[in-house]
């Protein structure tokens, strides 16, 4: 990927909440509040990160790079926030949270009308140094699919004790 980044990742950005909407709203709590085991995220909770990150995260640091550069560092992303952002929201309110976010920061993305020389400039991250735009605006993507797959993992896995042999069979199983 090169200067067509964005021309590459805007569909997958703006395909999101539809997916999100498709896998989960109406679900009964069972399904939205499932997870993998102690200490794994619910969709409930993947939701909420995502809103969080769309506030806090992407925009922002891209922001951060086109203002200051690596002369200012990105404030810290506290990847739990959703824990008291979102609580005693449900899955429907979260996800039109989360369309309207999203559609807030493409707008603005868009706006910016960033050229190739924009997607070479650096930030820098307090964890991981020095990161180019390029990359930030590629890791929100790969953010997006990453949270997905989860999502759609969660929901298969809470039928394992249900299918029994056939788990076999299937690799989101193992």
């Amino acid at each position: 990927m090169s200067q067509d980044l964005l021309t590459s990742i805007l569909p997958l950005l703006e395909r999101t909440p539809a997916a999100l909407e498709a896998q989960l709203r109406g679900l009964p709590d069972e399904w939205t509040n499932a997870t993998e085991g102690e200490g794994k995220w619910s969709p409930l909770v993947v939701v909420g990160h995502m809103i969080h990150a769309e506030e806090d995260d992407w925009m922002p640091r891209l922001r951060r790079i086109l203002q200051h550069g690596a002369s200012v560092p990105f404030d810290p992303f506290d990847r739990e926030a959703q824990f008291t952002k979102s609580a005693g929201k449900g899955m429907d309110q979260l996800l039109r949270e989360f369309r309207t976010a999203r559609e807030e920061c493409l707008k603005e993305l868009r706006e910016l009308n960033l050229q190739a020389h924009h997607l070479n400039l650096c930030g820098l991250h307090p964890a991981l140094g020095e990161t180019t735009a390029h990359q930030l605006l590629a890791t929100w993507a790969a953010h997006d699919q990453a949270h997905l797959v989860q999502i759609h993992r969660t929901l298969a896995r809470r039928l394992k004790p249900e299918i029994g042999p056939w788990a076999q069979f299937l690799s989101v199983m193992q």
